[in-house]
């Protein structure tokens, strides 16, 4: 049997309080969204002035880091790169950069996935938050 490592909430509060600082850093208004290696929502917080459909985009991105075991942004290269059947992929409906796996010893804990500005900065306010954890 195999021992498996996850998400605390410790761990949820430190990744969502790093990813806000480098957003609020960067005066970036985003909606951060964090789930479990499952895809299963553990924090959503949508800053002032973001948009409202970012709170719909964030969790889809991290959901489809978190599934996929990878960064959404794979999926979107997949799709711009001319394979365009992977939009009906089944569950994975956050094909934009922004999503950002959550790695340790090769396991998928889960993901940040966030949206609201220029999807490089998405995904450098997911990696901020995630380094807040040591990963």
């Amino acid at each position: 049997m195999k021992t498996k490592h996850e998400l605390e909430l410790a761990d949820v509060k430190a990744i969502a309080a790093a990813a806000e600082a480098e957003a609020l850093k960067n005066s970036w208004a985003v909606t951060i969204a964090i789930v479990d290696d499952g895809g299963h929502l553990l924090w959503l917080q949508r800053l002032d002035g973001a948009a409202a459909v970012s709170s719909h985009i964030a969790p889809s991105k991290a959901r489809t880091a978190a599934l996929g075991r990878r960064d959404s942004k794979v999926y979107e290269d997949i799709v711009n790169g001319g394979r365009t059947a992977f939009l009906s992929a089944p569950t994975i409906d956050g094909l934009l950069e922004g999503g950002v796996a959550i790695l340790k010893d090769g396991q998928c804990l889960g993901a940040v996935g966030v949206s609201g500005v220029k999807s490089t900065e998405d995904a450098q306010i997911a990696r901020a938050g995630i380094a807040a954890i040591g990963l």
